[in-house]
């Protein structure tokens, strides 16, 4: 390696040694291009580890209790926040009330996360401060969820969730800054080099640039910017901004709300909730426009679409701007619901596929319930787009999903729990080859950011981005892939991580 690039691979090195050459013994460690995780929110990330954290609470009454826990050291207005419930994993499935929350911090608002980031769950204390009543309408774009006398429930799905967090101070430029650089070292620990950071603000791109300035950045960030406004505007005026360790040439819309909220815009009525076909909150018409500005600028567009209506909404808007094939390299983020019949679009206009295989293995214990035994078939299908040659790039959705890209390349393999459920793996037809999906973590990444002339795989010429792992990923049996470990993670030649 010099400057930041690989010279040689598995050649006779010794004309490249010199006399400050650093030498490193792997002692047999299999040596991989360093991850790229297509989909993240980085400063979500850096939150997600200073909230409560309830992924893997089992009830609504375990997670009053650790309100109620939380609430002891805090003063009487100050908020109470956490991330990650999921009512799919509680006795009943059933959304949560204010009640419980309310009884255990009175005094304090609490807004809770759902774990796909698109519901949140509060307090009647926080419903006063956000003037929030039963005669609130629900906001474009949204629902307040109502009991059957019509009073609120304490849950808000999508930009529902807008009317109290609102009311939630924003964090200061110092706590973005450490919130960044708590998730780029929690990166740096499980091998990832390269993050697309799904939907960005200023404040974000400008503390990236000051740990950049202060060599704090430890992997690269290609950023989207958060939609339409004045950040979008302003890049259009003076186009994409290319960096070794920050790119910006992206825009991220969304289109639909997600599966598990029930938020996901379908064309027909939920299955499990007759008269719900979820929520969309962009028509066709917005989303060609954005891809117009951005075809005419030099931008890419990567939409959140995860149910049937929502993709095929965001192909119309895409294909009304690009006409055919291209070289736009436009991205579905999540992909996650698409008619049988439309996935051949994806080839049509060549759109990329943006998913996360851990989606498919966390949701798939009530996927088919939600979608049917008909719409499930376009579920999750990584095989169908692999067979049509569209680009499939991987990612975890972290911290909606936890970051080790170990488990989602488990995840892809066998599309199985991590206790192996179930056996022989959920619609196996659709599980990816091990090459296609360490393809899907590294190279594809890297296509998805027209960077694979740059990075994505270990060749010279491109950046020195790889990592160690304690055991071979590509032989050894699956279970064995999750308990191996990174032992050291090197980003443009420097090691940014070692056990």
């Amino acid at each position: 390696m010099k400057a930041g690039k690989i010279l040689a691979v598995a050649d006779d090195v010794t004309p490249y040694i010199g006399p400050a050459t650093r030498k490193i013994d792997a002692r047999g460690a299999v040596i991989i291009p360093g991850f790229i995780d297509s989909h993240g929110h980085m400063a979500a990330l850096g939150e997600s580890l200073e909230i409560l954290d309830l992924r893997a609470t089992k009830s609504e009454q375990e997670i009053a209790d650790l309100v109620r826990h939380a609430a002891r050291n805090r003063k009487p207005g100050e908020w109470i926040r956490g991330r990650a419930w999921d009512q799919n994993n509680w006795p009943g499935r059933q959304f949560p009330s204010a009640a419980a929350i309310s009884a255990a911090a009175p005094h304090n608002p609490v807004y809770l996360t759902r774990v796909d980031g698109h519901a949140g769950w509060v307090n009647r204390k926080a419903l006063e401060l956000a003037e929030l009543t039963a005669a609130t309408p629900d906001p474009p774009g949204g629902k307040l969820l109502r009991d059957a006398s019509g009073q609120l429930t304490g849950v808000l799905i999508d930009r529902a969730q807008e009317l109290v967090t609102r009311k939630i101070p924003p964090p200061t430029s110092q706590q973005v800054r450490e919130r960044l650089k708590r998730a780029a070292l929690e990166c740096a620990r499980l091998g990832i080099t390269t993050v697309h950071d799904a939907g960005v603000g200023s404040e974000e791109l400008d503390q990236y640039r000051a740990l950049i300035q202060d060599h704090q950045l430890p992997v690269r960030v290609y950023a989207m910017i958060a939609g339409e406004g004045d950040l979008w505007r302003e890049y259009l005026r003076r186009g994409p901004e290319l960096g070794d360790r920050l790119t910006v040439r992206s825009i991220k819309l969304y289109a639909d709300g997600a599966l598990g909220s029930r938020g996901a815009a379908l064309t027909e009525p939920y299955s499990d909730d007759p008269g719900n076909t979820g929520l969309m909150m962009l028509q066709k018409k917005d989303i060609e426009r954005v891809a117009r500005a951005a075809v005419a600028h030099g931008f890419q567009v990567n939409t959140h679409a995860i149910g049937d209506l929502a993709n095929r909404t965001v192909l119309d808007g895409y294909a009304a701007a690009l006409g055919g094939k291209n070289t736009k390299r436009f991205r579905i983020e999540h992909a996650q619901v698409v008619s049988l019949e439309d996935i051949p679009l994806f080839e049509k206009y060549s759109i990329i596929a943006s998913m996360q295989a851990t989606h498919a293995t966390s949701d798939m214990p009530w996927a088919e319930s939600r979608l049917g035994p008909e719409r499930v078939q376009g579920a999750y299908a990584w095989r169908r787009f692999l067979s049509l040659g569209v680009h499939v790039a991987d990612g975890s959705d972290f911290p909606v999903e936890n970051p080790n890209p170990l488990w989602g390349f488990y995840a892809a393999i066998t599309r199985q729990d991590r206790d192996g459920n179930p056996a022989g793996g959920w619609f196996p037809d659709q599980r990816m080859t091990r090459e296609e999906a360490l393809k899907s973590w590294t190279i594809e990444g890297a296509y998805a950011a027209f960077e694979e002339e740059t990075k994505g795989s270990l060749e010279p010429g491109k950046a020195a981005d790889f990592v160690m792992l304690s055991g071979d990923i590509m032989q050894i049996p699956p279970a064995q892939i999750l308990k191996t470990r990174v032992t050291m993670t090197v980003a443009g030649g420097e090691v940014v991580y070692s056990e």
